[in-house]
């Protein structure tokens, strides 16, 4: 069986002793200082901190190597269409230009250029993996029941750990269904010409989105049964209180986020420009 792809996974570290919603307002915070800024001086210190978080969360780079793989696809796709349809978009923002290599018209490759598109991946880079990480040190429930003791409405909270668990449920269904048209004849393997796989992947994701649909009404009509929704209240049996080590994360993490804006914008510019 393969190993499921975003799913909760048990670790006894501290990163997994965290409650749930102290790790999404972490989250946040690590996003909104990665995002704001091109400073590369922020960005590789987050990255290299994003680093250090994921050894101590002790979760293997195997247990999410497919989903890594697919956004290091992605992100190449990124980086092309970025030169494809900006390529003086670093020469624009650093105002100056050292061409490494000329093409044709306004196509060439110059350091503002490469360096603008490595803070893009460096942003990738840094963001990902702790959203990532957050999803899979999170145990559903108890982040529902975090999520509820801060004044979302329980019904939101129970939505939220749902579509959390649904993931790895997804995957094993892909599976299912991917094994068993294989086993009618239809090939998914790199043997098959590219749109022929493309066509061939049309067989799984029908079946795969009417089986969800399925999954989806038999859970809603189990919790309607069940009343779920009548009350203004319910209690949570993986409900977790605050400890010390949550308002210590909040606090570094908060502070990172400040002094982020303060190296970024303390010039009045977003942009790291080592070209002066």
């Amino acid at each position: 069986m393969a190993v499921e792809m975003l799913s909760y996974i048990e670790r006894n570290t501290p990163i997994h002793r965290l409650t749930g919603v102290t790790k999404l307002v972490c989250f946040i915070l690590w996003s909104f200082a990665a995002m704001l800024t091109y400073d590369t001086r922020i960005l590789l210190f987050l990255f290299v901190l994003g680093i250090a978080i994921f050894i101590v969360s002790k979760i293997k780079l195997r247990e999410i190597s497919f989903v890594l793989l697919f956004i290091l696809v992605f992100l190449l796709l990124n980086n092309a269409a970025i030169y494809l349809f900006s390529p003086q978009e670093g020469v624009k923002i650093y105002g100056s230009s050292t061409v490494i290599a000329d093409f044709f018209g306004r196509y060439n490759l110059t350091l503002e250029q490469l360096f603008y598109q490595f803070n893009i991946t460096l942003k990738y880079f840094t963001v990902i993996p702790v959203a990532l990480l957050f999803i899979v040190t999170t145990n559903p429930s108890e982040f529902a029941a975090s999520l509820n003791k801060i004044g979302v409405s329980y019904r939101i909270s129970y939505a939220v750990a749902l579509a959390l668990r649904y993931i790895p449920d997804v995957q094993r269904d892909y599976e299912s269904i991917a094994l068993s048209q294989q086993a009618r004849g239809i090939d998914m393997s790199k043997n098959e010409k590219l749109f022929k796989r493309l066509k061939n992947a049309a067989s799984i994701i029908i079946p795969l989105i009417l089986s969800s649909l399925d999954k989806i009404e038999t859970i809603s009509n189990a919790m309607e049964l069940r009343g779920f929704g009548k009350n203004n209240k319910r209690t949570w049996y993986s409900a977790r209180a605050f400890q010390t080590g949550d308002y210590l994360t909040l606090i570094v993490f908060t502070l990172i986020l400040i002094v982020s804006l303060v190296v970024t914008f303390y010039d009045g510019s977003r942009f790291y420009n080592p070209f002066v």
